[in-house]
């Protein structure tokens, strides 16, 4: 599950950067690239797993399957955070950049 679920995000936000002028202004090309390792790493990961349990791996448990679903999910708002974090500290728009000149101008 963790595979597939940042696997959709990294497909999404490749899709979104590529179609948009905007997107590519705002730096979701950090995200892209976040959510396609996590995916890079999870499929390494499905593969390893694989070898050491072979025919048994695909057949897992509720409990486990909730896990990784909860993991996935975990993986991908952490990746929108870090995302905002990045753009407040780069603030490719200038916005940030005018509210504390702004401030400091009173």
């Amino acid at each position: 599950m963790t595979l597939l679920i940042t696997a959709a995000a990294a497909v999404a936000a490749t899709l979104v950067w590529y179609s948009s002028p905007r997107a590519r202004a705002m730096k979701v090309s950090t995200l892209m690239y976040m959510y396609w390792g996590a995916s890079l790493m999870w499929l390494v990961d499905a593969a390893a797993e694989y070898l050491s349990d072979g025919a048994d791996y695909f057949v897992p448990s509720g409990a486990d399957m909730v896990n990784d679903a909860f993991l996935g999910a975990s993986a991908v708002v952490l990746g929108l955070i870090v995302w905002a974090v990045y753009l407040l500290i780069k603030d490719p728009s200038g916005i940030v950049k005018s509210i504390i000149a702004e401030k400091n101008s009173k």
